[in-house]
């Protein structure tokens, strides 16, 4: 099982409609550890740390979200796990 982490930001209708939360939900179910927290553009960013498929599972999910958002784009980078997570928050 290979271990990485990815940066996500999700721009389109994605505050105010409990992107976050479902996302945590999502991340919880999935074993993975990161947060999710609003930006002041008004997208998401999303930080996913764990099983490789297990992340890109939830970069999926990223692309379509909750059934109240809108998503129009979502970019990807690898980042460096430089904090240490406990669980899956939202910010």
């Amino acid at each position: 099982m290979t271990q990485i982490c990815q940066k996500v930001v999700v721009k389109g209708m994605v505050q105010g409609v409990g992107f976050r939360y479902h996302t945590c939900h999502e991340g919880l179910k999935l074993g993975l550890i990161g947060y999710a927290k609003n930006l002041y553009d008004g997208s998401v960013e999303v930080v996913a740390c764990g099983d490789q498929a297990k992340v890109e599972a939830l970069c999926e999910w990223l692309m379509q979200g909750p059934r109240t958002a809108t998503v129009d784009s979502v970019t990807k980078e690898p980042c460096e796990q430089s904090t240490v997570y406990s669980g899956f928050k939202i910010l």
